[in-house]
């Protein structure tokens, strides 16, 4: 039977890494998650390199770090995204990588992974709610309709 889940990467690697101590072949194991996951399981690579990773003694779940950028932006640029968004919901990730003087990809990333928002018809909204803005919307949403008289049908 197929269920559609979708786990992070993390996850997968305990998956992985009960398996392989269980003794089970990486064929053995993408084909398992395949059962089970389908298209959002990791590809037979992935699986291949942590098994061998784990087989080989590691421990650790998380990636190496690696030499470079840093991936996250510095907190004042994501507040000046932020305040941009929040100031104009429409704008584009041009205008505000061409304002703050970064590049599109950058602004991008800072949007969906940093502030995790997504673009929905063609405003920048927050990608989730929280339980109590989901109430405070509920609730207001429930005041507006007992204000609004009854139509007669």
């Amino acid at each position: 039977m197929f269920v559609s889940l979708k786990m992070d990467k993390i996850e997968y690697r305990v998956v992985i890494k009960y398996f392989v101590k269980e003794g089970i072949t990486p064929n053995e194991i993408h084909s398992k998650f395949i059962k089970v996951y389908g298209d959002s399981s990791p590809s037979f690579s992935t699986i291949k390199k942590w098994a061998a990773e784990f087989k080989r003694g590691r421990t650790r779940l998380e990636d190496d770090t690696r030499e470079g950028r840093p991936k996250r932006a510095p907190p004042e640029i994501i507040q000046q995204v932020h305040d941009m968004i929040f100031n104009d919901r429409r704008m584009k990730v041009r205008e505000i990588a061409e304002t703050i003087g970064i590049s599109k990809e950058r602004v991008g990333y800072i949007l969906h992974e940093e502030l995790d928002m997504k673009k929905l018809c063609a405003r920048w909204v927050p990608r989730l709610h929280t339980a109590d803005q989901k109430r405070t919307r509920m609730k207001i949403s429930e005041q507006c309709l007992e204000r609004t008289p009854p139509t007669a049908h």
